[in-house]
């Protein structure tokens, strides 16, 4: 391969290994202010990595060892008196059994930053810590490296389809694996073990058919009836399976905007991917060059500009206040952003060249939205930064 993020033999394995979160900000913050800090996120982003570097001084248990679990699991005081505080547990919906008992350590010790834990479901490990580590822990959500990080650490890569087709997983750029080997395996692992734990799956070639119509559906508003049909499953199952992929933050649904603008407004999700390397894999691309002519070119790159708003909002620790907005007649906002009482306004652009057309539906709603000018975007696929006076500014996709 030509492009540069595959020439890595220049960047030593240390450089990566430390390539800087900017999530290590809020964490840190947290750590001084929670007795614990619960960092949840899909498998391979990072969580351990970032732990391990962050905070030296922690010991580091990892729930997937089978004799670590099982002492956990069938003596839980003794586990906590060997590991009473600044413990990594990682992979904690391995044991939740041991939470209700972290709870009573806790409120005993009463100290800051005395545990993080770690998990890769959503689902299962909200559910038991909502039962016992309510108000005890603060809660962040990690996912593969944003295009702030990759920049910072000079990994960017050169193209937007090499942007598309790499993606952002961690071990990609440590490893220098091409993302063609990466993903499959990648989706083959995440089959096997988390969809298996979430749900009793046992048709798993029928998952992974309909793991790949949801990418051939990425960036479009969710029709779970069409989508069961194609798949050839119930819709009961479709919902169930979806709800898999979203508490496994494989994908991501992005609301539409609760309020209406004197429109009838859709009321259905978008469906987006946390990862595109992760979508292109899925959708059968080999090389970075046939995106360039794919019919699906714009699509990836609205679900990669997605994605990085979202990394932006979570990485600092604020909840996920992304929607879309779209009317009956067909006008749409790509992205609306509510950010401390006011409300930014994006589109989003596959195109190199600037356009003020692309500015079109945003004059149409934000007078009405109340939308101020200087908080109004395109995300488009240019080189430049720029912003102008009449509409808005244009932010290209390195820059995000």
């Amino acid at each position: 391969m030509s492009y540069r993020v595959y020439n890595l033999h220049k960047i030593c394995y240390h450089h990566i290994m430390i390539l800087e979160r900017t999530i290590k900000t809020k964490l840190t913050q947290l750590l001084n202010s929670f007795p614990v800090v619960t960092l949840t996120g899909c498998r391979q982003c990072g969580k351990s990595t970032l732990l391990k570097n962050l905070l030296p001084d922690y010991t580091y248990i990892s729930l997937e060892d089978l004799d670590i679990r099982q002492i956990a699991k069938e003596d839980p005081r003794h586990f906590i008196s060997l590991y009473p505080q600044k413990v990594i547990l990682d992979e904690i919906q391995q044991a939740p059994e041991l939470l209700s008992y972290l709870q009573t350590h806790i409120d005993s010790i009463n100290e800051s930053g005395m545990y993080v834990l770690t998990g890769s479901q959503n689902f299962l490990l909200m559910q038991s810590i909502s039962q016992t580590l309510a108000g005890r822990t603060a809660l962040l959500t990690l996912a593969p490296f944003s295009v702030e990080e990759l920049r910072n650490a000079e990994l960017l890569p050169d193209t937007t389809n090499e942007m598309l087709f790499t993606g952002s997983f961690p071990r990609i750029y440590d490893k220098h694996i091409e993302p063609s080997d990466f993903y499959p395996s990648y989706i083959k692992t995440y089959i096997e073990r988390d969809v298996r734990m979430l749900r009793n799956i046992t048709d798993y070639s029928a998952f992974t058919r309909f793991l790949k119509l949801c990418a051939g559906r990425c960036s479009q508003i969710l029709n779970i009836t069409a989508l069961s049909e194609d798949a050839g499953i119930t819709r009961k199952t479709a919902e169930a399976w979806l709800s898999v992929l979203e508490t496994s933050y494989i994908i991501y649904m992005l609301k539409p905007y609760y309020k209406n603008f004197g429109k009838r407004i859709i009321k259905n999700p978008k469906l987006y991917f946390y990862d595109t390397g992760l979508v292109c894999s899925l959708l059968g691309l080999t090389n970075p060059q046939q995106i360039e002519t794919f019919y699906m070119r714009g699509a990836l790159f609205e679900n990669f500009a997605v994605s990085e708003l979202v990394k932006k909002r979570i990485f600092q620790g604020k909840s996920d206040e992304l929607y879309f907005w779209r009317d009956s007649n067909g006008v749409e906002i790509d992205v609306i952003e509510e950010d401390a009482m006011e409300l930014k306004a994006y589109e989003i652009k596959a195109s190199e060249t600037m356009n003020t057309a692309f500015f079109s539906n945003i004059k149409k709603v934000k007078e009405i939205a109340g939308i101020k000018s200087e908080n109004t975007a395109v995300i488009y696929s240019g080189k430049s930064l720029k912003a102008t006076k009449e509409n808005g500014a244009y932010i290209c996709w390195k820059e995000l």
